[in-house]
């Protein structure tokens, strides 16, 4: 059973101090949970109380089936901004007719999470590198804080979501702002951010929640305009099966994929981090798909929006010392609780601080260190992030991720289509060879020998890279070369295209009166030369374990030993000698 449900893999050895400290933890994350699920919501489009519909089932799916215990599973700040993004681009009519198409659409990134799963596809998130979560990330996390600029001013600004048109949006209604709301947002942001870099284990949000319902309540705020979150339902949210049709799949199947990759993302990224801090390793990236897809799956069926690992409730998970992921659990109850008998309490709950909650909370997700950490090192990688950062904020958060990913494989394609080719000289004195070019004087060239490595992979895509550069450095040494040692350390895989290419310059230089020689071929490599013809061109006798035994056997041919012979040509394919 532990293998179905990995929640049983943390009862060994489970402890009367374990249960205490999961209690804790559980109790902890549920009060940070209820005001933040209810202001992410907002973000979403939703009314309050679907962000705790969605801290129930989804929260109970994971504790069962996740292999992270400190991995707190709910609605977050960028799964909510995507799906206003991605349903806002809809032309859906009222907001029960939304709410539906919201549900429906945790259930589509449920199935595509589950089905990835069972089909071993975690690695496809490998796809969005680091420079691209950056980029999205920040811009996303920009357009959140600017999206919320209507409930922190009290005015009735247009949504969008685009950075330029929410900024005009909000100049425009400038001269509407209500100034009980702005100070009481204001407030909350300020309270926060100093109660934070006080204590961060401090519920810091949980006490303006507090207050700012108090201040409503006693001081009447009301009769000034103010937008409070005003009725909530009082009960569990019930069964209903979401409004499962093809005209449906066909209009959110887009926003569905892209929500299910990052969720997925977020979910693997943030457990990943939390085990390095606590040098656990228990993650299985494939389980984690399928538990974050039954999440959603069958929170659909009970009225929640998609959900994903919370990055700020993680933290406080693992900071409150939490064992196993039973303190989901505890979580949940107070869930429950709250929506049972607590919701009268949040009518009086200023919009205004849900919208510093909200501010605050993903602020932290604009990564200036790690563009600056760019610039300085890997420009190119710098411009990937800038492109899908700028996407993203002017055109549209699936654009950007795009966008970025399109880039991000072209960078890679020019990498890998150009890589690094040296020419190797020996340090004197030892078996070394290495780079002429960063050794310099430390290395001895000589006039009869070409030494070169390949740095990567040859495929078509830098097959005629790798001839040019070889023919270059051949016509460099003149007509005094006798030969030339590819050292292969570097190449794991050869394909058709770049097989014919060695052929056929291995028969080029033979015709030249130039030998040719391959050192260091790994096992993989060896496999392919000998079975894609290459050795019918190159000679079995020219293959060598070191770059030294080939030198070895230029200057003299019976320098080679027999096991030295055996361990070259060692292969698959063909018998050793």
């Amino acid at each position: 059973m532990q293998k179905y449900l990995p929640l049983l893999q943390g009862f060994k050895n489970y402890s009367k101090t374990d249960f205490l400290k999961d209690l804790i933890a559980g109790l902890t994350v549920g009060v940070v949970v209820i005001p933040q699920g209810m202001a992410y919501a907002m973000i979403a489009g939703m009314p309050p109380v679907y962000g705790l519909y969605a801290s129930i089932f989804p929260v109970l799916m994971y504790m069962l089936l996740g292999t992270s215990k400190n991995v707190a599973i709910g609605p977050v700040a960028m799964d909510s901004l995507l799906v206003a993004a991605g349903l806002g681009a809809l032309a859906i009519t009222g907001l029960e007719n939304y709410i539906a198409m919201a549900i429906f659409l945790a259930f589509m990134v449920g199935a595509i999470q589950l089905v990835l799963g069972f089909a071993g596809m975690g690695f496809l998130v490998n796809f969005l590198s680091k420079p691209v979560i950056s980029g999205f990330t920040s811009a996303a996390a920009m357009i959140i804080i600017f999206s919320q600029l209507k409930h922190l001013l009290g005015a009735d600004i247009a949504r969008s979501n685009k950075f330029h048109q929410l900024l005009i949006n909000a100049i425009d209604k400038l001269s509407d702002t209500n100034l009980v709301d702005l100070a009481i947002g204001l407030g909350g942001i300020l309270m926060i951010v100093l109660l934070k870099k006080w204590n961060r284990k401090f519920p810091s949000i949980l006490l303006v929640v507090v207050l700012g319902i108090l201040a409503v309540y006693s001081l009447n705020l009301e009769q000034y305009g103010i937008a409070v979150v005003g009725v909530i339902p009082t009960g569990l949210p019930g069964f209903q099966v979401p409004d499962i049709s093809l005209d449906n799949f066909m209009q959110i199947w887009p926003i569905a994929l892209t929500l299910a990759l990052v969720g997925y993302l977020e979910a693997i990224s943030i457990g990943k981090a939390m085990q390095e801090k606590d040098g656990t390793d228990s993650i299985d990236a494939n389980k984690e798909l399928v538990a974050v897809g039954a999440s959603n799956i069958v929170g659909s069926f009970f009225q929640s929006y998609p959900v994903t690992a919370s990055f700020s409730r993680s933290a406080i998970n693992q900071e409150s010392g939490v064992k196993t992921n039973l303190a989901a659990l505890f979580s949940l109850i107070l869930v429950v609780l709250t929506l049972l008998f607590l919701t009268p309490l949040f009518y009086y709950l200023p919009n205004a601080v849900l919208a510093s909650i909200i501010m605050v909370s993903v602020f932290g997700l604009i990564d200036i260190t790690y563009a600056k950490n760019l610039w300085n090192n890997r420009r190119d990688e710098f411009l990937v992030l800038v492109l899908t950062f700028l996407i993203t904020l002017f055109v549209g958060i699936p654009q950007g991720i795009l966008v970025g990913v399109l880039f991000s494989l072209l960078l890679m394609v020019y990498r890998t289509s150009n890589p690094h080719f040296a020419v190797l000289g020996n340090i004197e004195g030892s078996d070394y060879y290495k780079n002429v070019l960063r050794f310099g004087d430390e290395v001895v060239t000589r006039p009869d020998l070409l030494i070169v490595r390949f740095d990567a992979q040859m495929y078509f895509g830098n097959a005629a890279f790798f001839k040019n550069q070889l023919y270059k450095e051949i016509d460099l040494k003149g007509d005094v070369l006798k030969g030339v040692i590819l050292n292969a350390e570097a190449i794991n895989y050869i394909d058709s295209s770049a097989a014919q290419m060695l052929i056929k310059v291995i028969r080029e230089l033979h015709d030249k009166d130039l030998q040719f020689y391959v050192a260091g071929a790994i096992g993989p490599t060896r496999d392919i030369i000998f079975s894609s013809g290459i050795i019918h061109e190159l000679h079995k006798e020219f293959l060598f374990v070191k770059t030294k035994d080939a030198v070895s056997y230029f200057d003299d041919p019976n320098s080679c030993s027999e096991l030295q012979g055996k361990i070259a040509i060692q292969n698959k394919t063909y018998e050793t000698i």
